[in-house]
């Protein structure tokens, strides 16, 4: 898999997802075998760009790897200053945001909601492809609603303006996160183009990862949600893909290490209490592959704003469960 100059090590990439794929998380994902991860995407508004939360969305201080941020916004001038903005504090790629689904960016007419104007996306394409001299790559859905599906019209002027690689979500906007992906459209926009398509929606198993590809002809796949609170799961599809064999799925005691790793590395990158705070949904996410978190332990790991208690409570919850035994729930992430 290749974007512009740049050789990834392999075909499986971390999505951009607000508010989970900030630096932590990223280089957890890249150690677990992710060949490329996105940052979450980051306000083109120029009131916004040099604010401490946006800029910590896409800090790359000791990021491994390839450094990828996502843009979004409708103003293409606006557009062009951020990518240039963030090539400047290390971007190494640019990816434009057309397929956020949420209430609050499709009101202001970003993300997916562009989709419903080619001539603006056009017109955003060519002025931020112009604007670096790094690679700008394009994620879409498959359009704005059943009746409107444009993804193979959408992706032809991706490639006409210089994009170097599309990934697709298979849903329209109006289907949010609901229903079954729709592998046929990212099939026929990989038949559409001949830059590198990147498929994504659905991807939660190692069979699902390998089904994806054969089927859609993609050049690579990106998994989202199937992620959360399961960084490994990069290295388990890696592993399928290459030996047609699973892994043994992760124990108690791999996901115990990982997660203290993970609330650890949130510690230091937000602070003591911001950290904390981020670290709940994440701490949520790992204990779902053993069923639940024991309540007697959720409310205090919840309430408390201390780094050291909140890690010695998470670490007593584990100490519940049997660390020889795979996850009781191995196959939460089919819920999704």
């Amino acid at each position: 898999m290749q974007i512009g100059p740049y050789q990834l090590q392999n075909n499986l990439i971390l999505a951009p997802m607000a508010g989970i794929t900030d630096r932590p998380f990223r280089n957890l994902c890249k150690h677990n075998g992710a060949g490329l991860a996105f940052s979450e995407m980051v306000a083109s508004n120029p009131a916004l760009r040099k604010h401490r939360r946006t800029l910590l969305k896409a800090d790359h201080t000791g990021e491994t790897g390839l450094r990828a941020v996502q843009i979004l916004g409708t103003n293409p001038e606006q557009m062009a200053e951020a990518a240039q903005f963030n090539a400047q504090r290390g971007a190494q790629i640019i990816d434009i945001n057309m397929g956020c689904p949420a209430k609050k960016v499709c009101s202001v007419a970003a993300g997916s909601a562009l989709l419903r104007d080619e001539d603006l996306v056009k017109k955003i394409l060519q002025k931020v492809v112009k604007s670096v001299n790094i690679p700008v790559t394009l994620k879409i859905r498959t359009g704005w609603d059943k009746n409107s599906r444009n993804a193979v019209k959408i992706a032809q002027l991706a490639e006409q303006s210089g994009i170097a690689a599309l990934t697709v979500h298979g849903r329209t906007r109006a289907c949010a996160f609901k229903g079954a992906a729709e592998y046929q459209t990212i099939k026929k926009v990989k038949q559409s183009v001949s830059i590198p398509v990147i498929a994504n929606g659905d991807i939660t198993s190692v069979e699902k990862a390998r089904y994806v590809l054969d089927y859609t002809a993609a050049d690579a796949i990106m998994i989202g949600r199937a992620a959360q609170g399961r960084p490994w799961f990069f290295s388990e599809i890696l592993h399928y893909l290459q030996t047609g064999e699973q892994t043994p799925q992760a124990n108690v005691a791999k996901i115990k290490s990982t997660l203290q790793e993970h609330m650890e590395e949130l510690y230091l990158f937000y602070g003591a209490l911001n950290g904390v705070r981020i670290a709940r949904k994440h701490i949520g996410w790992y204990f779902d592959h053993l069923g639940s978190l024991p309540p007697a332990h959720k409310k205090e790991i919840y309430q408390t704003d201390s780094p050291d208690i909140q890690l010695s409570l998470v670490t007593s919850a584990f100490d519940l469960f049997d660390k020889s035994l795979p996850p009781k729930h191995a196959d939460y992430a089919f819920k999704y």
